[in-house]
């Protein structure tokens, strides 16, 4: 691949809802511009960007995947982002280092959730757009019918600059409304024909909406709009790119990536109208003194680059992917971590397409490529020259939404098993791994079911170690309800000394009710029990009260008096009365004891439309609806809701809401647990330690 200049380089995304032939589309640009001699089929596992085994098996992207070509003297990085919400934060690095996006939908299905995500982000991270109204080959494709859809939510911002050229009943070519000219056949084949005379009244309203589109985007160009009832091509096209770097106006076109009809035009499009990294300007902090520092997508500024996605390989190590900000790139830059504080050195610099490594001796600002064996930079982190510094904001991720405890499926492959999925987590910000201090298990946490199940099987496939996935525990707790006054005698006499300890204890819950602590009161009188062995008495309670008498849950919320007891001045030890303690504290299944179980804040937040299918489910869940609120065109529903039915929620709100709706989760209080699913809960602990023994 030859050498580029900054204002030759178009970075895109190429995103929108899963199943809608982003991969086929990146493939057949590929082969449309001869970078790859056949184009591969996501149904045989053959294409350029789906080169993961599990994307293979699956047929779906998993992992966003670069794959650069050369067209009209213009180098195109496109990015294969997948589709599915499971891998949307493998749509966050791209976003925040390609100048442009193309939002593929179907011809068929029209606007849908993803594509109306991909737009949210392209509008927050100030993303150019491009719509491709792809599968034009299918049956019951619909061009004006996905465009309406389109113009119905977005309104003017949408401007048709193609329109699809359907003959028989089958789609041959478009018509190109900026260039008024009309184009047959596929990718390397193009004829150029006659606008065909029915289509000329359509051709002529879409030129008005892309009139209207490029003067709505400059004042100037408004009133020369308005004056002279029109524009000129010249005017329409500088209009036009300055809405679409603005984002205030979103070309669309149309294509079967199959087929590769139309697929040409798509790349023309790319190149005339989407914007270069050339000019961009990314703001950060200077890491010494915390003032803002501006750097210019320019090769004469000081290097700068962001990491946007780490791949991580057993065999060769950890690959870097990422854009060069400012500068350039070549085996001599000393780099430095701004992030971890660390002077790093570059492997080999590679030109990534797919799973291909191309070595590169030089990659220019606005440029993206592959390091390999950084030791510490991750995903986010800002590479730059340690004589001018500057540390830009960290790429924001979806924050895990599931999680599930994970055992090695083999005695002995713990370290094998934790150790792999600690790589994997480099590789996937969205992935999560804590010990919970409650439960002692391990948890995995992520965007979905199926997240969770791949990460699991690229354990096993990368790393050779097996994973067990399991609803995790729930930290269930116990107390009492009302006093109890019982008796605890330990006495054993065996040849010698004997062991002898007597306590009268007092067990009733704490006066204050919002006090979960252990209180113990020293109540003795009369040196019926020594003062000595009195912290052995709450040290033996201390320790028992970590495995409760209903289910072998910690106790909270219990006060125990001790007032009485009796000692023997030879055979009373320290242990006899930790025993005598443990013994007491047994009896506490006359103190009517409870099950508690952890009450968490559920903020859910959901068009209007599916309100009431979100508060029923909750009911369903036990949980309470505490209010409703409006919030960024949206209804907050904030409920108070069980932790034990919130397993799942994650897949059955992207279920109820065609995964339009989030939540967020926040641990509120524990309450008690209804005596019918207590009851339950007693019997399935009693169950599994019948098995464990």
């Amino acid at each position: 691949m030859k050498d580029y200049s900054t204002k030759n380089i178009r970075n895109i995304a190429v995103i929108g809802h899963g199943s809608e032939g982003k991969t086929t589309l990146v493939e057949a640009m590929l082969y449309a511009t001869d970078t790859i001699d056949r184009q591969g089929r996501v149904e045989d596992g053959s294409t350029t960007t789906d080169f993961d085994p599990e994307e293979t098996k699956r047929g779906i992207s998993i992992s966003a995947a670069i794959a650069p070509l050369e067209y009209r003297g213009t180098k195109v990085n496109l990015v294969d982002v997948p589709g599915y919400f499971d891998f949307a934060g493998e749509m966050m690095g791209p976003l925040a280092v390609c100048e442009g996006a193309v939002i593929t939908m179907g011809a068929v299905s029209g606007l849908n959730v993803g594509a109306e995500k991909a737009w949210s982000l392209c509008d927050k991270m100030g993303t150019a757009r491009l719509i491709v109204i792809n599968q034009m080959d299918r049956e019951n494709a619909n061009f004006q019918k996905a465009l309406t859809s389109l113009i119905d939510k977005y309104g003017t911002h949408i401007a048709p600059i193609e329109v699809p050229i359907v003959e028989k009943g089958q789609f041959t070519g478009v018509v190109c409304v900026l260039e008024n000219k009309a184009y047959i056949g596929e990718g390397k084949t193009l004829k150029e024909i006659d606008i065909p005379d029915s289509m000329k009244d359509e051709v002529e309203t879409c030129r008005e909406q892309i009139m209207e589109a490029a003067a709505s985007a400059d004042d100037e160009l408004m009133e020369k709009y308005f004056e002279e009832m029109g524009l000129s091509p010249e005017d329409t096209m500088k209009g036009l790119r300055k809405g679409i770097t603005e984002g205030t106006v979103v070309p669309v076109v149309c294509c079967s990536a199959l087929t590769r009809v139309g697929v040409a035009k798509v790349l023309d499009n790319i190149v005339d109208l989407m914007p270069s990294p050339e000019g961009h300007v990314l703001t950060g902090v200077d890491p010494k003194t915390e003032a803002k520092v501006e750097r210019v997508c320019d090769v004469d500024q000081p290097f700068s680059a962001r990491v946007f996605k780490t791949m991580a390989d057993p065999f060769v190590g950890k690959l870097s992917l990422l854009k060069v900000t400012s500068g350039v790139l070549t085996s001599d830059v000393s780099l430095y971590n701004v992030n971890a504080e660390k002077a790093e050195k570059a492997g080999s610099i590679y030109i990534q397409r797919g799973k291909k490594q191309n070595p590169t001796q030089k990659v220019v600002a606005g440029d993206i490529c592959a390091l390999s064996k950084l030791q510490s930079a991750n995903t986010g982190h800002t590479l730059c020259d340690a004589a001018d510094p500057v540390r830009f904001d960290e790429i924001e991720f979806p924050q895990p939404c599931i999680s599930m405890a994970v055992y090695a499926k083999k005695a002995g492959e713990e370290d094998k098993v934790f150790s792999g999925l600690a790589r994997l987590q480099e590789e996937d910000p969205t992935l999560r791994l804590d010990k919970d201090p409650e439960t002692n298990e391990t948890l995995l946490s992520g965007l979905g079911e199926m997240h969770l199940e791949v990460v699991s099987r690229k354990l096993s496939s990368k790393f050779g170690a097996e994973c067990l996935l399991q609803d995790p525990k729930i930290p269930y707790r116990e107390t009492i309800r009302k006093k109890v006054d019982v008796v605890g005698r330990h006495k054993k006499q065996t040849g010698g000394h004997g062991q002898f300890g007597h306590v009268v204890i007092e067990f009733r819950p704490n006066d204050d009710p919002t006090n979960t602590d252990f209180i113990f009161e020293d109540a003795v009188v009369g040196g019926v029990v020594p003062r000595n062995f009195i912290p052995a008495v709450e040290k033996g309670l201390r320790e028992n009260i970590l495995k409760g008498v209903l289910a072998g849950f910690p106790v909270v919320g219990l006060t125990a008096k001790l007032h009485d007891g009796s000692y023997h001045s030879v055979d009373s030890s320290e242990m006899a009365f930790k025993t005598a303690a443990r013994l007491a504290f047994r009896q506490l299944t006359g103190a009517n004891p409870v099950l508690l179980e952890p009450i968490y804040r559920a903020e859910v937040l959901v068009p209007d439309e599916y309100m009431g299918d979100i508060i029923g489910d909750m009911n369903r869940r036990r949980g309470r609806i505490i209010g409703m609120e409006p919030k960024d065109g949206l209804q907050l529903v904030i409920a108070e809701v069980p932790q034990a039915e919130m397993f799942k929620y994650a897949t059955d709100l992207r279920s109820m809401t065609q995964a339009r709706g989030s939540f967020t989760m926040s641990f509120e209080r524990y309450e008690e647990v209804p005596a019918a699913d207590a009851k339950k809960i007693v019997e399935s602990v009693k169950l599994e330690e019948e098995e464990d023994e």
